[in-house]
């Protein structure tokens, strides 16, 4: 076995596979960027190389800075992770001539399959069912509109390279087309080195389920079930889970034996994953191969108990695989949740800066164990795990420079239904301050009705949340239980407040039982009545609820007891009451005195400022190309400027006809959220 691995990644999955390494007993090195200097995989592992400036095409993307590393440090191995170079063949090759060991397929599976167009084929001839599309290269965006005009629209234009909802864009017109074809060579270019592209048609309500392969040198192969991954944004997975609740057993079968048969077509060994797409009869549709390992991976290690990371190593070293397809067993439910810096209220928009606060859930160790890479015994009835892998830590920075995910946070339960509360509990208690994050989002879908009823396409969020995300919602019975809370915090805070020292005589501070609690426009009149074992909280309308909590004034998570339900909200202090997020929902809590109400509701109204006239920018990033002049009158709709962040291109478009006055950025700028690009007459 190796002594030691170089990790040709950065962020979550660096760390990933560092702790595996550590558990088999093998010393690890990363590799840096200027940016990453002070980063978690950096820190975990035994040795770091700097490898260049902030940019991926400067640093991690660049083979020889990479083998200079690998040449310095005497790495007998390398594992790529995903995206970067882990489905660059040239780098396998490299590799292969400094007799240095690729923790992943041959080149020629690499290259077979790792590209779209040329798996495509080779699927073909293997019989496998294709989605209908153009699978040569594409010169511009002229062929690129009429192919698509000869497809159909809607046509899904694609990089060949691609991944990870790179390089892709879903085309409905002729200028959608085009337009889309050049968003989508500069993704790929700038990700991924390799700017061909494809097209193919656009399958309406589909499911995208993918089967984990496992293959050795020896000529083994097996599949470890499914992943549902239908919940996408921006062609970009957010919420998977395992097995999915729309397979049967059958056709479990023909796709797994459908995925072995492609890869060992081509000489597979490694982990791989098989992509389909899979409609409402559950037809299901060849896809693309991924020759590396899977972001989504942990929720099938967590059903089948397989290291998925230990036996890529082993494989890589020459062993035969030490599981047959008789010892995958699925076991319970896994859910994961993608936790990005994105802010949902803008439109999911990249969010940068520091984390002023990150203190995740605790993790759990439940479920069966893996020790020897197979089940060892079923979990204990009805015991959870929550996992969350991660590349970040508090008082870390996320970086322009790379994908905004920060964390992805895992649940294990014995049914579907308890992989859900699992996640519910764990989204309630996972804290993050400082950026714009997905949270209330990622909370809004483990509520969502079509969620819960497992009937999600990967039209979920388009369909259901079309105008973007403003938060939730919540039901008056939740409210009550919000009020109640919040209420009983309160008191334990004027209490507190009470008790000042050095306070002046005979002015001494009594806590009053009456309340009026405001929150989501609706008002509740209670009274408090306390004893040393929590608070009763009684409502207007006679109705009652008990809270129990040992919160203090001061703490950022509350975990109460609120009649016989458990509650775990975020608080946070504002004048005259608390921000309260819970479920996704990010509620202001005013507890106010029966007087003191009356009070307010004489309050004028703040009126936002008229910026109507102006384009902001709606996240920090570079600006890439400004596509008007001075003087110019733009449409509705029209494109003003192009937005780098995070590896995205983000058009912004003009709201509504106007002339433009004033333009106070330019080609290669830096720019801060809200900062003020063009001005209109």
């Amino acid at each position: 076995m190796f002594e030691k691995i170089l990790i040709a990644n950065r962020g979550e999955i660096a760390c990933r596979v560092i702790k595996t390494a550590r558990k088999m007993g093998i010393k690890t090195v990363a590799i840096y960027s200027d940016a990453d200097k002070q980063s978690l995989h950096v820190k975990m592992a035994d040795e770091a190389v700097h490898i260049g400036p902030p940019p991926a095409n400067q640093s991690y993307i660049v083979i020889d800075k990479v083998m200079e590393a690998i040449r310095a440090t005497g790495a007998q191995a390398v594992h790529p992770g995903y995206g970067f170079l882990s489905e660059n063949a040239k780098f396998a090759e490299a590799l292969a001539a400094d007799g240095v060991a690729f923790v992943g397929p041959p080149v020629g599976a690499i290259e077979s399959m790792g590209d779209k167009i040329t798996s495509k084929k080779i699927a073909q001839e293997a019989g496998v069912s294709t989605v209908p599309g153009y699978m040569g290269l594409i010169a511009d965006a002229d062929e690129a509109v009429k192919i698509s005009n000869e497809i159909g629209y809607p046509v899904m234009i694609k990089a060949s390279a691609g991944g990870g909802g790179k390089g892709m864009r879903i085309a409905w017109s002729d200028a959608e087309a085009r337009e889309g074809f050049q968003s989508s060579k500069n993704e790929a270019a700038n990700s991924f080195g390799d700017d061909r592209i494809f097209i193919e048609k656009f399958v309406t309500q589909p499911r995208h389920i993918e089967i984990q392969v496992l293959c050795d040198a020896h000529g083994n192969g097996i599949y470890l079930g499914e992943r549902e991954c239908s919940i996408q944004r921006r062609n970009q997975k957010v919420v998977e889970e395992a097995p999915s609740p729309f397979l049967d057993e059958d056709t479990r079968r023909a796709m797994g034996e459908q995925a072995v048969a492609l890869a060992k077509a081509v000489g597979y060994a490694s982990a791989g994953t098989v992509e389909f797409i899979v409609d409402g009869d559950k037809n299901f549709y060849f896809l693309e191969m991924n020759t590396r390992l899977q972001v989504e991976h942990p929720v099938t290690e967590l059903i089948t108990g397989v290291d998925l990371v230990e036996q890529m190593i082993r494989i890589a070293g020459g062993e035969p695989l030490s599981i047959t397809q008789n010892d995958v067993k699925l076991n319970g439910w896994a859910i994961e949740n993608r936790l990005y810096a994105e802010d949902p209220y803008r439109g999911f928009l990249p969010s940068i800066g520091r984390l002023t606060r990150y203190r995740p859930p605790a993790e759990v160790a439940a479920g069966p164990l893996h020790d020897s890479g197979k089940w060892q015994g079923d979990a204990p009835a009805g015991e959870l795990a929550v996992r969350n892998d991660t590349g970040v830590f508090e008082g870390g920075e996320i970086s322009m420079y790379y994908d905004p995910m920060i964390a992805k946070l895992c649940t294990w339960g014995p049914t579907r239904e308890a992989a859900i509360a699992a996640m519910r509990d764990a989204l309630d208690g996972f804290e993050v301050e400082g950026i714009g994050h997905n949270l209330p989002f990622l909370s809004a879908v483990m509520d969502h009705p079509i969620f819960i009823a497992g009937t999600m396409t990967t039209a979920f969020i388009e369909e259901q949340y079309p105008e973007g995300f403003n938060g939730v919602e919540l039901p008056e019975q939740d409210l009550r239980k919000i009020a109640a809370a919040s209420v009983a915090m309160h008191r334990v805070a004027e209490i507190r407040r009470t008790r000042v020292s050095g306070r002046m005589d005979n002015h001494e501070r009594k806590v009053g039982s009456d309340w009026v609690v405001t929150l989501q426009d609706v008002s509740f009149n209670v009274t408090v009545d306390a004893d040393r074992d929590g608070s009763t909280v009684r409502f207007d309308d006679g109705s009652a609820l008990r809270v129990a909590s040992d919160w203090t004034p001061g703490d950022q998570l509350a975990r109460l007891t609120v009649g016989d339900d458990s509650l775990v909200v975020k608080v946070g202090k504002i004048s005259g009451g608390f921000r309260i997020r819970s479920r996704g929902a990010d509620l202001k809590v005013h507890v106010r005195t029966p007087r003191q109400a009356e009070l307010a509701k004489l309050m004028p109204e703040k009126i936002a400022p008229d910026t109507s006239k102006l384009l902001l920018c709606p996240m920090p990033g570079l600006v890439v190309k400004l596509e008007v002049e001075v003087g110019d009158e733009v449409q509705e709709g029209q494109a003003l400027c192009t937005i780098e962040a995070m590896k995205m291109e983000n058009i912004l478009r003009a709201e509504k006809k106007g002339v433009v006055s004033a333009i106070n950025a330019a080609a290669g700028d830096s720019l801060a959220v809200d900062e003020v690009i063009m001005e209109f007459e």
